[in-house]
């Protein structure tokens, strides 16, 4: 995390706690306390009023409070839905940052605003959600992202087994489950698999790098020709 983000976080969660020991600061966002006690100090120091000391807790001055969002309610509205779609399909991580981006949203919406989203009747639950649909979100997320190879092992529809190198173009989501779109060096052309139906997904050392006819780019034309 960057540091200026942790510093927003800091301000995110002293907003919604009354009193809040650098110890609890230190768990959210994952660092050593030592660098919560600089962090506050920064805050400080740049202007944002916050009380408290080392060893009691951090709270903010009444009243502070940051500028608000001009989001309308049904912008709102989509920016939650869409958070709550991503926590009942993504995976752990992307779940944790759609929750966390709903809270900084909230966080700085007017209070009549905040108010009338939190009575919003929008919901997406995730106790319907098969647990293969997402199984290899993350890798695969953090190899496109990386530009790296996949190996996988791979059933189609008829449960016939094969293993593919690919180079991971793209994650879509289709309502109800996730496919990724790739070049397979095998076939040596676009391929899509359904994340659902990889038996084994691996990593590998190997990086590409994306082509004019080898792109995510190109392969959304082929699809739409």
């Amino acid at each position: 995390m960057r540091r200026a983000d942790r510093l927003f976080q800091i301000v995110q969660i002293l907003r919604r706690r009354k009193l809040t020991t650098a110890r609890i600061l230190a768990d959210a966002l994952a660092v050593s306390e030592r660098t919560i006690y600089r962090d506050i100090a920064d805050l400080s120091l740049s202007g944002v009023p916050v009380l408290g000391e080392a060893g009691v807790g951090y709270a903010l001055t009444r009243g502070f409070d940051v500028p608000p969002l001009m989001f309308t309610l049904d912008e709102v509205e989509a920016l939650m839905l869409g958070a709550r779609l991503v926590q009942a399909w993504g995976d752990p991580d992307l779940a944790r940052a759609a929750t966390e981006a709903a809270h900084k949203v909230e966080a700085v919406l007017p209070e009549a605003l905040r108010q009338r989203v939190a009575r919003q009747t929008l919901f997406a639950p995730d106790f319907h959600v098969p647990p293969a649909s997402a199984r290899w979100l993350t890798p695969l997320r953090h190899a496109i992202r990386d530009r790296q190879t996949v190996a996988l092992a791979y059933r189609d529809k008829n449960e016939a087994p094969s293993e593919r190198v690919v180079r991971p173009l793209g994650l879509f989501f289709w309502g109800d489950s996730w496919s990724l779109a790739s070049w397979c060096t095998l076939r040596k052309d676009y391929r899509s698999f359904r994340l659902a139906r990889i038996a084994d997904c691996r990593v590998l050392p190997e990086r590409f790098v994306e082509a004019p006819d080898c792109s995510l780019a190109h392969f959304l034309v082929c699809v739409r020709a």
